[in-house]
C-alpha cells in the first residue's frame, strides 16, 4: 500500500471539512496522473483536460462520501474512466470494429485502474484469475446474458431476441449475475471498484 504520512491525514481531514488549500494539495498530487491516464485512453489532450477537471469537480462535490485518503485516488480514476468510456461510445462507436475496439480498451482500462491502486490482498494477475473464475462459474444462461451485456454492450431487448426470452428475464439474469459477482469479490475489492468493474 502507498504509505500515508501524517500530513496527508491532516490534509484529508481539512479536505473533508471543505478547506480549499487541502483540496489544492490533492489536486496537485493527482492531477497529472489522472490527465495522463485519460490521454492514453482517448488520445485527445484537450478532451483529457476536460475529463480531469470534471473528475476533480465531482470529487469536491462528493467529498463527504470519501472515507479514506486512498479513496480520493479511487474516486478520481473511477470517475475519469466513466467519462472516457462515455466519450468513446458517443464519438467513436459507429460500427462493429469500433465496438470491439471499445470492448478491448474497456477491459484494458479496468485493469489500468486496478493496477493504479495498490492491493495488499491479491496481486493483479491473481485478481484477474479470480474474476474470470467467478464469471465462468455463473449459471450458463446467466453467464451468457452477463457476457453479452458487459462485453458486447447489447441492450436488453437485443439479448432477449437473441436468446428467445423476455426482457424481464434478461433483467433477472443480470441482477442474479451482479449479486453473485459482488458477493464473491467483496472480500478482495473495495465496493466502489466492484461496482466500476462489473457495471461499467
Amino acid at each position: 500500500m502507498e504509505e500515508i504520512n501524517h500530513n496527508e491525514l491532516v490534509q484529508f481531514k481539512s479536505f473533508k471539512d471543505g478547506d480549499d488549500l487541502a483540496f489544492n494539495f490533492f489536486f496537485n498530487k493527482y492531477y497529472n496522473r489522472v490527465l495522463g491516464f485519460s490521454i492514453q485512453f482517448i488520445y485527445d489532450q484537450d478532451e483529457a483536460k476536460n475529463v480531469t477537471q470534471e473528475a476533480f469537480l465531482k470529487l469536491w462535490i462528493n467529498k463527504h462520501k470519501i472515507e479514506t485518503v486512498n479513496g480520493i485516488q479511487s474516486f478520481l480514476f473511477t470517475y475519469a474512466k466513466s467519462i472516457c468510456l462515455n466519450l468513446l461510445r458517443h464519438n467513436k462507436v459507429k460500427d462493429k470494429f469500433r465496438n470491439e475496439l471499445l470492448n478491448q480498451k474497456e477491459r484494458q482500462l479496468d485493469f489500468e485502474i486496478l493496477n493504479s491502486i495498490p492491493f495488499d490482498v491479491l496481486e493483479l494477475s491473481e485478481l484477474e484469475i479470480l474474476i474470470n473464475k467467478v464469471i465462468g462459474e455463473l449459471p450458463e444462461k446467466t453467464k451468457l446474458v452477463y457476457l453479452k451485456k458487459r462485453f458486447e454492450h447489447k441492450k436488453n431487448e437485443e439479448i432477449a431476441c437473441e436468446l428467445g426470452v423476455t426482457q424481464k428475464a434478461v433483467e433477472a439474469h443480470m441482477t442474479k449475475a451482479l449479486k453473485i459477482l459482488k458477493e464473491q469479490l467483496s472480500d478482495y475489492l473495495p465496493s466502489l471498484l466492484i461496482i466500476t468493474l462489473l457495471n461499467s
